[in-house]
This record gives C-alpha cells, structure tokens and sequence, in this order.
C-alpha cells in the first residue's frame, strides 16, 4: 500500500493572495528585500563571464539587465504554484535567481533539482532566503503571547533553513562548488506593529496551512508588543528585528 501524501505545509493560495497584496505598496516596505537583491547582484558582478539569459524566480524582480546579464525572464508565480513543479524547459537558462523565495517551498530538494535541470552546463544558481534564526525576538514574544492570552498557540511564522541542511541540500541537488554562507542584519523598528507591516508589504505574510483561520485576538498582538519593548527595546523602545540570510550559489558541470 503507497505511503500517504505528506500534506502540504503553505498554502499556496494563500501566499498567491499576499503576493498579489503587496504589489501595490512593495516599493514602501522593500528594504529587506533590496537588501538581499544587492548581495545576490553583487555577486553575479563579482563572476568573470556575462549571463545571456537568466531566469528570475523572486517574488518580485532582483535581477536587471546590464554588463553581466544579457536578457531577464522574471516568473514571480513560478515557485508558488500548487504543484511546485517549475515550467522552463531543460537547459534554457545559464543564471537563476531566487530572493525571498525559497523558504515558502514545500519540496526544497526538488525544486533545487528542478533549477539544477532548468540550468544550460556551466550555469549558475544564486540565492537569498531568511535563515532559521530570522525574527527570533517575534517569535518568541508571539508564541508567549498567544499562550498568556488564549491558553496555546499555533503556526504563525513560516519555519526557516538552517545553514547545514542549505548546504546538504545543494550538494544534492547536484550543483557543483556549492556555497552556504550567512549574513545577519537587524533592522531597528519603532515598534512590532511596523515590522508587521513591512512584513505584510513584502507578501511574507502566514501562509502555513496550519495557521488559525479566526482572526487573532488583538490582545494577542498588544501582549506580543509589550513583551517585545520590554525585553528587547531600547531607551527609545525601538525594537530590534534580527534577519539571518543564508546566500546559496553552486554552478551546473558543463559538459
């Protein structure tokens, strides 16, 4: 008898439906994600060869034309769709990219092995994505929140990669001279409400299929706040958001 289909952990529709949210007001809350795009561009800059067609996988363009790359094929749906299953044909792009992407995926292993055929031999593939230490102070801060106020708690932040199993996996995926490097950022906020909505603006919004589907309570929120001042804020109570990047690139043997 086959083993049961695991279910899946994102909802996909969901993450469809904050993506398409935050379009409008992206340019207002993209901070973070300019962020990562400018390491993965300066990356590529750094590479001695020029890329004549790259493949863009973000939810939102990372990639530009200019000295290092000849055309851009932007697919800000490609990873969201609910069969994960990327539609480019074998060997028609010799750059992909993904920003801000990647940890909204089910089948990491398969998607990696799916960019790794979707690259020409001798292609690149470059990534940024939170790692798992990522908005640690929310986190936490929300969970105890939800456990004083409502007596439990549920799925509310996307779970995140750590940097061995990042390496693991693109070694697996076939690409060759992988590389899984870490960068940490923090951002300073004026409170957790401001970070939730650079959250919301960016579309990295719940999309676990667990999450409860009742709207929260607020207190929830004003209790997750005050924890978050209390114990992380400054004299100003400007709180701290801690990003962990984990940048990943490895090449397709050529032939």
């Amino acid at each position: 008898m086959p083993s049961p289909v695991p279910p899946a952990l994102f909802d996909r529709a969901a993450l469809r439906r904050h993506i398409a949210r935050a379009a409008p007001v992206f340019a207002q809350h993209d901070a973070l994600f300019r962020a990562m795009a400018a390491i993965v561009a300066e990356r590529v800059g750094d590479v001695a060869r020029r890329f004549e067609s790259a493949l863009d996988l973000s939810p939102f363009a990372c990639l530009e034309t200019g000295a290092k790359i000849a055309g851009v094929t932007h697919a800000p749906g490609a990873l969201m769709q609910d069969a994960e299953i990327l539609p480019f044909a074998a060997a028609s792009a010799d750059l992909v990219a993904s920003v801000m992407a990647l940890h909204w995926v089910d089948d990491l292993p398969g998607v990696l092995a799916q960019i790794h055929a979707v690259l020409k031999p001798d292609g690149m593939f470059i990534a940024a994505l939170p790692g798992e230490n990522t908005l640690h102070e929310l986190r936490a801060c929300l969970m105890e929140a939800e456990i004083a106020v409502s007596g439990g708690i549920s799925p509310r932040l996307s779970p995140t990669l750590d940097l061995q199993t990042a390496s693991i996996l693109m070694q697996r995926g076939g690409f060759a001279l992988p590389v899984a490097d870490i960068e940490t950022v923090t951002v300073v906020y004026p409170d957790m409400f401001a970070l939730m909505r650079d959250l919301r603006g960016t579309g990295q919004t719940n999309a676990h299929s667990q999450r409860p589907r009742a709207a929260t309570r607020r207190a929830v929120f004003f209790e997750a706040a005050r924890l978050y001042r209390d114990r992380f804020g400054d004299a100003n109570g400007h709180i701290p958001a801690t990003i962990e990047i984990i940048n990943l690139h490895g090449w397709k043997q050529p032939l």
